[in-house]
């Protein structure tokens, strides 16, 4: 009795595990999706359609035939933690310097709380 008790606790949090994990992927593919095209080449990344193919076949096949030890979903998280990680990051400071009139935003003016001093 104890044996399967446990047995079944284990599968409980893997199942959960799993279960996290392709929230987080599908999160990722919707961030890249809801992303300009163009900040993509301007932040020097792989383009929107390769990133979005990636996260979209990692979530389904989570979705599909998921597990928390099988090579595709570590392959994928490990896709969706590099975009989340440091595509997304770039992408964002591309939009923030798009908002600033399209400064380069690795010049050394500061900045004001409402534009340059």
């Amino acid at each position: 009795m104890g044996s399967g008790l446990i047995t079944s606790t284990f599968f409980n949090v893997l199942n959960l595990l799993l279960l996290a994990l392709t929230c987080f992927k599908v999160y990722a593919f919707v961030d890249a999706a809801i992303r300009p095209s163009s900040a993509y080449v301007a932040a020097n990344k792989l383009t929107k359609v390769a990133w979005l193919l990636f996260l979209g076949i990692a979530a389904f096949y989570d979705l599909m035939w998921g597990g928390v030890t099988q090579i595709l979903t570590i392959v994928g998280t490990a896709a969706a933690i590099i975009y989340m990680v440091d595509v997304r990051p770039a992408l964002r400071e591309q939009a923030g310097s798009a908002r600033r009139g399209g400064r380069n935003p690795r010049d050394r003016r500061p900045d004001g709380p409402y534009g340059p001093w």
